[in-house]
């Protein structure tokens, strides 16, 4: 579906079903430089379990005009925007990486908005490796090889995937060179300057639960469960053999972590 947020086209997925007007919304908010399609399982998997969904594409990323917006604060007020422009008043935030940061800066910003919290591949800070911030600004191809090397664990980056036909390591490398030109460097940029998240997680009051991966280098699991500490009511599911990118890498783990509270 599309709707207009500051004049512009702003793009989500609805799961292949259209959303009933009565049931709870969940709105999911990928990482830098991707775009919905990377909890494409999870977005079907709510809509077809009575969920209004919205994976979002943020500006300048998927099918959402641009440009790409700089900062997390600026990203968390464009969500809120859009659920104003969708008609939806309230809605359980599912965030990923850069996307979780979006979705707890929007909890604090918006707390009228936010039923809950989903926030998967989240730390306390999330810098950026300089050879990263410089691949993404340089448009290198370094850049979505670093992310793919950092983020899979190992058991993804050996295949064996459960969902036939479906090779992580290629499509996880093919979705971030997809992205438009100067959309990682800005994404990342953003994580690297938004500093610690514990001033948001401290203010946010909604229920939150933290989806981390066990192999995660990214955001280390340990930096994850420290985060939810500082929060008033956080409940943590870590899972087992899993790097940074959960949605794609443990789909199945995945559905039990989100089980009685989006599907």
């Amino acid at each position: 579906m599309d709707v207009t947020v500051d004049g512009k086209r702003a793009h989500a997925a609805t799961g292949g079903r259209d959303p009933g007007p009565g049931e709870p919304a969940v709105v999911l908010i990928h990482g830098a430089g991707m775009d919905r399609t990377v909890s494409q399982l999870q977005t079907r998997n709510m809509a077809h379990r009575g969920r209004r969904v919205f994976a979002l594409d943020l500006p300048g990323h998927g099918r959402s005009e641009g440009p790409a917006l700089a900062t997390i604060e600026e990203m968390a007020d464009w969500v809120a925007a859009f659920l104003q422009a969708a008609g939806v008043e309230s809605a359980t935030f599912m965030g990923h990486s850069m996307g979780a940061l979006v979705a707890l800066e929007c909890a604090r910003r918006h707390p009228e908005t936010a039923d809950g919290l989903v926030l998967c591949g989240i730390a306390e800070e999330m810098p950026v490796h300089p050879d990263l911030l410089a691949a993404a600004a340089a448009g290198d191809v370094l850049a979505a090889e670093l992310i793919v090397f950092w983020g899979l664990g190992d058991k993804a980056q050996a295949g064996g995937h459960p969902l036939p036909g479906l090779w992580v390591k290629g499509a996880s490398q093919v979705l971030v060179e997809s992205a438009k030109a100067g959309v990682l460097a800005s994404d990342l940029a953003a994580c690297n300057d938004y500093g610690s998240a514990r001033p948001a997680a401290e203010a946010v009051a909604c229920p939150a639960l933290f989806v981390l991966g066990r192999d995660d280098k990214m955001t280390p699991a340990r930096s994850g469960r420290a985060l939810a500490e500082a929060m008033a009511d956080a409940r943590v599911s870590v899972l087992e053999r899993c790097g940074h990118v959960m949605m794609i890498e443990r789909p199945n783990e995945m559905y039990g972590a989100l089980k009685g509270v989006v599907v």
